[in-house]
């Protein structure tokens, strides 16, 4: 999504609308919709470090973004995620036994998914709705939801504060990127790809 929406664009946003920027996008890119929340994050981390935003003020609106969002995510995938889950799968050919499969691997794992999924690319826009597709009770939903907020605020927003003054923002932006898709892809390795193989497997199905 930052490549659909440039760099330079996101940072015109975010002198322009400062706080409001960071919350909001977020916000948005948490409860599901593709907006390039991390690096909304990471140009007004970097604006903090300028002196242009303050720092504190920051990473409140990031850590307040990120939950807010998430429970709307929730909300979302517990109201009716699961027939649009549907929909969207038969796009691009996912069975819906494919999708029960991603559903029940991430049931399993869905507290580490929701506290962790943030510094994995696309599980930070769909851990939420997951979250309330697969049942996951909404008190540990929250816990886990703060606490990974918390940490990926402070971690996203610190980082461009006091890295942003060594090497150039589109560098850094550029190196998480590539860290989230790279976890996405040992995600995908480690624990999704195995179980849809497995689901396919004509000998299990007949037994």
């Amino acid at each position: 999504m930052s490549e659909v929406i440039s760099l330079e664009t996101i940072e015109e946003i975010a002198r322009q609308y400062g706080y409001w920027a960071v919350f909001l996008g977020i916000s948005l890119e948490n409860a599901g919709i593709p907006i390039p929340g991390e690096t909304i994050a990471l140009v007004c981390g970097f604006l903090a470090g300028e002196g242009e935003l303050d720092y504190k003020f920051v990473l409140l609106c990031a850590v307040g973004g990120a939950i807010l969002g998430d429970n709307f995510g929730y909300w979302i995938g517990k109201w009716g995620g699961w027939p649009l889950l549907l929909r969207v799968g038969s796009w691009f050919r996912i069975s819906e036994a494919q999708l029960k499969t991603v559903r029940e691997e991430f049931s399993s794992n869905a507290a580490k998914a929701v506290f962790l999924g943030r510094f994995i690319a696309l599980l930070r826009i769909f851990a939420g709705p997951l979250a309330g597709i697969a049942e996951m009770p909404y008190s540990k939903f929250f816990l886990c939801n703060a606490a990974g907020a918390i940490l990926w605020a402070s971690i996203m927003v610190s980082l461009s504060y006091f890295v942003g003054r060594l090497i150039p923002l589109e560098k850094l932006v550029s190196s998480v990127a590539q860290f989230g898709i790279g976890a996405l892809l040992l995600v995908a390795v480690v624990f999704v790809v195995p179980r849809i193989l497995e689901s396919q497997d004509p000998l299990k199905v007949k037994d």
